[in-house]
């Protein structure tokens, strides 16, 4: 979350940013060129994923060393042109209005900052932009509909540009702080479930009598990439920190993805459990992200995870029991195939145990064997939040709501709250990952 510095600086206003609005920038577009950018919106919808996939193939042919900042795995899918085209059509729509734009800038440049994009890459990526948009739509871009787009890709990056230098300059600010990447050593694994492994990050030269860590907060991801010698190129991962802030180290839980359907198996979750034993060293970002509890609340907090997606909420939830002991409510509700996946149900039973202020509700999908009803799990299937019992636990006065996990599950939870009475600014979300991690 960005200091109130920042926004007097760029002239943001120093809200959440969630409801953050970029109320000054520079004007590059004409009323003229606004019309033009708005009268292409149909064909934008028509042809945007066929214009951001020839965007991607030309510039990463021109310019290789930019393989270093994208995830291979998503292009391969097809999952980055199809957010990069949904991205320019939604600025297009909001060309009038680029405030409503200000939580989408907010998490995209949280995203930029990690991967350390530059100022420098901006042109770079608006030229063969505006090369697939004129190969794409061939003789109906006229000059006028190029010179419009150059000039709203302009003002978008400048938007971009300002709101990432900011965080830059925030962080070199921070005790602790850097720019760009910093080599880690893994200093430990710890097998949390079958599926996932938490790694301890501990920066390499590190001293702690004079090099503590920087603070984050609790919900913040760093990217941690790695040399990949098939690809000839770095590649990059965005893993949510999961644990309350420590001066020496850093803690990730990764969950290892296996080839499925058409899917490929995830490159670098494998490497990491499979090829990286301790000792071995790799890249880490400063933490970044906006997805992020308010610390300083009383109110409580309900917290809401599917899979590989409690990673974030055991930061948070650790983060209040070492910061707030006792004197904040927290209810935990955790959804999770069955006991063999359920990463880190031991930790969570015994914060439990030791925090009256904690309720603990886990629904498991499927049973297994030694799956023990009202110490592993509480509630069989799919989570229903309208259920009685799970009402009165989690529908709780002036409790902030925080929810992540896959997009579907994170959709059927935030309309749930809103059915039962739940207000739209009480609740939080984040996408987690992706399966192609």
């Amino acid at each position: 979350m960005c200091s109130r510095l920042f926004f007097r600086r760029t002239g943001l206003s120093a809200l959440s940013p969630k409801t953050q609005y970029i109320t000054t920038h520079r004007q590059w577009l004409t009323t003229q060129q606004k019309d033009i950018v708005k009268a292409t919106i149909p064909a934008l919808q028509e042809h945007g994923v066929t214009i951001t996939t020839l965007f991607y193939k030309q510039m990463l042919a021109h310019h290789p060393e930019l393989k270093n900042i994208f995830n291979t795995a998503h292009q391969a899918t097809g999952e980055q042109p199809a957010a990069l085209a949904h991205a320019v059509w939604a600025y297009a729509s909001n060309i009038d209005h680029p405030e409503n734009l200000a939580a989408a800038v907010s998490r995209i440049g949280h995203k930029h900052a990690s991967l350390g994009v530059s100022a420098d890459q901006y042109p770079i990526v608006g030229e063969h932009l505006l090369a697939a948009i004129k190969e794409v739509l061939g003789s109906a871009a006229s000059e006028e509909i190029i010179s419009a787009w150059s000039a709203a890709y302009t003002e978008l990056a400048d938007i971009f540009i300002n709101f990432e230098n900011g965080l830059y300059e925030q962080n070199l600010q921070v005790p602790g702080g850097w720019k760009g990447w910093r080599k880690f050593v893994i200093s430990k694994k710890v097998p949390e479930s079958d599926e996932i492994i938490s790694f301890h990050l501990s920066p390499v030269g590190f001293n702690k009598d004079h090099d503590g860590l920087p603070a984050y907060k609790p919900g913040q991801f760093v990217s941690v990439r790695i040399f990949v010698p098939e690809l000839n190129s770095y590649q990059p991962r965005q893993y949510s920190l999961s644990d309350a802030p420590s001066s020496d180290h850093f803690r990730i839980s990764v969950k290892q993805e296996f080839a499925r359907d058409t899917r490929p198996a995830g490159r670098i979750s494998n490497v990491l459990h499979d090829s990286l034993p301790v000792g071995s060293e790799l890249e880490v970002s400063m933490p970044f992200g906006d997805f992020v509890l308010d610390i300083n609340a009383t109110t409580p907090a309900v917290l809401i995870s599917g899979g590989v997606g409690l990673t974030p909420m055991m930061s948070m939830l650790n983060s209040i029991i070492s910061q707030q002991g006792q004197a904040r409510r927290v209810v935990f509700l955790h959804a999770a195939r069955n006991g063999h996946v359920h990463a880190m149900k031991d930790t969570l039973e015994e914060i439990v145990r030791d925090n009256s202020s904690v309720r603990r509700v886990v629904f498991y999908e499927d049973i297994g064997e030694d799956d023990r009803e009202g110490v592993d799990y509480d509630y069989v299937g799919r989570v229903d939040l309208g259920r009685s019992e799970v009402r009165q636990e989690v529908v709780l006065p002036d409790a902030d709501y925080y929810i992540c996990g896959p997009q579907p599950f994170m959709k059927a939870q935030s309309d749930s709250l809103v059915a039962l009475g739940v207000k739209g600014e009480r609740i939080h979300m984040e996408v987690f990952g992706s399966p192609s991690n």
